[in-house]
């Protein structure tokens, strides 16, 4: 990729999502200073181009508080993207298949470094750096599952060698087909539609978010059997990232699970239970940066290549 030219009073980190998209700009010095945040909700049924249209003018309205341009920026992304800084899937929103984002990227901010990766690469980071342990399993649990495994301090599989796509961990061969096409995919299982959809079915009737919430609250069976069946995908999904990698800490997070209190304990069990003799399950809690980690992360991924783009 090419060399921008690196102008502007600090960096950007951006948190592309399945229903939503994070923005916060920070002082080249840190948090410490100048902050200026914000959210927006992807338009209905507009395709690609138009949710871009919409993420720009969210850009230039920060912009514009902010006072400047930013000398680099970092991405967050679910999507797969190519070495040619297309879309190459994303079955949460299939309208950006084929979409030239990195060109659509250096066109919104010409005069920035920019790089971007996997959000579920970038929350683990994050997570890691602030747990302080070079060994953690991370999942992320909203509109989708993502999540990524740090060994050693870094993302595997490593440069070049694609994202970790926890999500698709296979955990129920009979299990619900996901956007994939595959059937018994932990997305498909534990993402937040997915438990919504489940709690609707036990329940006879609508389930959202909030009524979720107070259904777990007021002991439902219907609520408890649906967050039940996630909690038994995502320790699963804990368990044999720990078999494999030998990870130190596992880290729950993402929008879903961070609004659901208590369902970090609640894997933690179930990741116990699972444990073998000799190989007991790493502990595992609730993320500390909450539903923010791929922001985090997207904002050190600027900090970290300040002088040039660089997927």
């Amino acid at each position: 990729m090419g060399t921008a030219t690196a102008t502007g009073g600090g960096v950007l980190g951006i948190d592309v999502g399945g229903t939503k998209v994070a923005l916060r700009a920070e002082g080249l010095d840190g948090p410490a200073g100048h902050v200026e945040e914000a959210v927006f909700t992807w338009p209905a049924a507009q395709g690609a181009e138009g949710d871009w249209r919409a993420l720009a003018a969210e850009v230039a309205g920060l912009r514009e508080r902010w006072g400047g341009g930013f000398t680099a920026v970092g991405v967050a992304v679910p999507a797969a993207v190519g070495a040619d800084g297309r879309v190459a899937a994303w079955p949460g929103r299939p309208g950006w298949e084929g979409f030239a984002f990195g060109p659509a990227l250096r066109r919104l901010f010409p005069d920035a470094a920019v790089r971007w990766a996997d959000d579920g690469d970038l929350a683990a980071l994050a997570e890691a750096r602030h747990a302080g342990c070079d060994h953690v399993a991370y999942l992320g649990v909203g509109t989708g599952v993502g999540g990524g495994v740090v060994h050693g301090g870094a993302s595997l599989p490593g440069p070049g060698l694609g994202s970790c796509e926890v999500g698709h961990l296979v955990v129920d061969r009979r299990g619900p087909r996901c956007d994939c096409g595959r059937r018994g995919c932990l997305q498909a299982t534990a993402s937040g539609p997915a438990t919504l959809r489940r709690a609707a079915r036990l329940r006879g009737g609508p389930v959202d978010f909030a009524a979720l919430r107070t259904g777990l609250a007021e002991g439902a069976a219907w609520a408890e059997e649906a967050v039940e069946e996630t909690c038994d995908g995502l320790a699963a999904a804990f368990v044999s990232l720990a078999e494999l990698f030998h990870s130190r800490l596992s880290v729950l997070g993402g929008g879903f699970a961070d609004g659901l209190p208590g369902l970090a304990a609640r894997v933690a069990d179930r990741s116990a239970a699972l444990s073998r003799t000799g190989f007991p399950a790493p502990p595992l809690r609730p993320a500390a940066l909450g539903g923010l980690s791929s922001l985090h992360g997207a904002l050190a991924l600027a900090r970290r290549h300040p002088q040039g783009d660089e997927r």
